[in-house]
């Protein structure tokens, strides 16, 4: 018989984390946050909307109903206690670590999400559905699914802390094809 000694831990190392927030309640937690000293991000992106008889850019979440906090285990009970927080996003009851390199791909993206766009090239070689991987610029490494060759090439990037789907408008000079692995149960997003 083996005996494991205990794992320790610490409960002032601070991480990333997502935490799910009532509907259209994600500025107002944020400054709630920031009020308690705590450190918070909510990605925000610019988006034209069309109403009847006007257009107008609003500022929107990226991911609606999330927002990320970077926190210690020790500051999990006031957070969740903020008025419009639902939970943290976890996994096997603890609450998930969103590594710091996605955090920072998100706030580059956020910064400059068209970056660069190039000259459009061949595009013979991509299929909907297909899975590629992006290998220039500030979401470099991510994987997704491609969704349609247009004007612009559009990707599906599945940030798998947060669960959630995010489209990116992204140059054909930035991506490349990925091989599928052979399983018998294919996921589709």
């Amino acid at each position: 018989m083996i005996d494991k000694e205990p794992e320790k831990i610490d409960f002032d190392a601070k991480h990333w984390h997502a935490l799910y927030v009532r509907s259209r309640s994600e500025r107002k937690v944020l400054t709630q946050l920031e009020e308690m000293g705590v450190e918070a991000y909510l990605p925000l992106i610019t988006r034209i909307k069309q109403w009847s008889d006007r257009r107008k850019k609003i500022e929107e979440p990226l991911f609606k109903s999330y927002v990320f906090v970077h926190s210690s285990l020790r500051q999990h009970y006031d957070i969740l206690n903020v008025y419009g927080v639902v939970r943290f996003v976890t996994f096997e009851h603890k609450a998930v670590i969103v590594p710091d390199n996605q955090i920072v791909a998100i706030k580059k993206y956020i910064d400059d999400p068209l970056e660069d766009e190039q000259a459009r090239n061949n595009n013979d070689d991509l299929k909907v559905g297909q899975r590629v991987r992006i290998t220039n610029g500030p979401l470099q490494g991510l994987m997704g699914r491609l969704v349609c060759v247009n004007n612009k090439r559009r990707l599906v990037v599945y940030i798998e802390s947060v669960g959630q789907v995010v489209p990116v408008s992204i140059a054909r000079a930035k991506v490349e094809p990925v091989e599928e692995p052979q399983t018998d149960n294919p996921i589709n997003y």
